[in-house]
């Protein structure tokens, strides 16, 4: 019986010993500490709850072009970003006149045209084919996009070579004058005189040559009535029903046909014809005559 009681007495001690040990174990294991291997990789500790989370890390912004350097570095803040020009080309000079136009500084264009050779006519004011012919043919000349438009460069460039024109050159007048040798039925009253032989109309008042102005007539297949008229009516912007063809300016003295401006004249010149009408190819002169004439003022054709 003795015996027992001491090995139970000595079982009890061991198992209290045990307990102390695990009470050490489990206040270590609760404070955090970690046992230590010489040479062997630190791990890598796990945040717990109780733990701040880790702040995370500002990227690093990546260069723009803008920012950088010729090489790809980052600028320096007191430098002036390098910007590559994109290839472009040199834009168009500017158009000043072009067919269509019709304008005093179009006018001046073929005066200067005219003197160094370029216009072989009178000037229109009209900017047509035979403009653009002229102005294809200076650009050429001067080693210049043939364009036939009058364009900054152009303009500067004739601008450089010719004078300022004068009155007479900008208003020249007719060649060979009705009123040399009008037809005896022109020289009383207010009349429309307009000869065939010098293709000429002069505005006569009591036989004086108030204006006087270059006109083309009707093919031989259309031609131009002649004889003595009058003019029965004015229409200012007449479009003709028969060949849907403006008709400006128009004054009308037998059925159809009448006196108007015709752009197509003041284009091309005597290379066309009328359907019997009067055309007249300077708009300044026949807007001035338009508004003088009054109907019931004479019309007299004649060779």
């Amino acid at each position: 019986m003795r015996r027992t009681r001491t090995n139970g007495h000595a079982r009890g001690a061991r198992t209290a010993a045990a307990a102390a040990v695990g009470v050490v174990a489990l206040a270590t294991l609760t404070a955090g500490c970690k046992v230590e291997t010489v040479g062997a990789a630190e791990p890598t500790a796990l945040p717990t709850e109780a733990s701040s989370p880790p702040t995370p890390a500002r990227p690093t912004p990546s260069p723009t072009p803008d920012d950088s350097k010729p090489g790809g570095g980052p600028a320096s803040p007191s430098a002036t970003p390098s910007r590559s020009p994109s290839a472009r080309p040199s834009p168009e000079p500017r158009t000043l006149m072009s067919v269509g136009d019709r304008s005093r500084r179009v006018r001046e264009l073929q005066a200067r045209l005219r003197q160094i050779g370029h216009f072989d006519r009178s000037p229109t004011g009209y900017y047509g084919s035979t403009t653009t012919a002229s102005v294809q043919s200076f650009q050429g000349k001067r080693g210049l996009s043939r364009t036939g438009r009058t364009d900054v460069v152009t303009w500067e460039r004739l601008l450089a070579m010719t004078r300022k024109p004068t009155a007479e050159e900008l208003d020249p007048p007719t060649a060979e004058p009705a009123a040399a040798k009008p037809d005896a039925r022109c020289m009383t009253g207010r009349v429309l005189c307009i000869s065939k032989n010098s293709r000429t109309l002069s505005w006569m008042i009591d036989g004086k040559v108030v204006s006087s102005m270059d006109v083309r007539f009707g093919s031989q297949y259309t031609p131009t009535r002649e004889g003595a008229f009058s003019v029965y009516w004015k229409s200012r912007h007449h479009v003709s029903t028969l060949y849907d063809s403006p008709m400006p300016y128009a004054m009308f003295f037998s059925g159809g046909q009448a006196v108007h401006f015709s752009s197509d004249f003041a284009a091309n010149g005597y290379s066309g014809a009328s359907h019997g009408c009067v055309n007249v190819r300077d708009e300044g002169k026949i807007a001035s005559l338009y508004a003088q004439v009054r109907n019931g003022d004479k019309v007299v054709i004649y060779w």
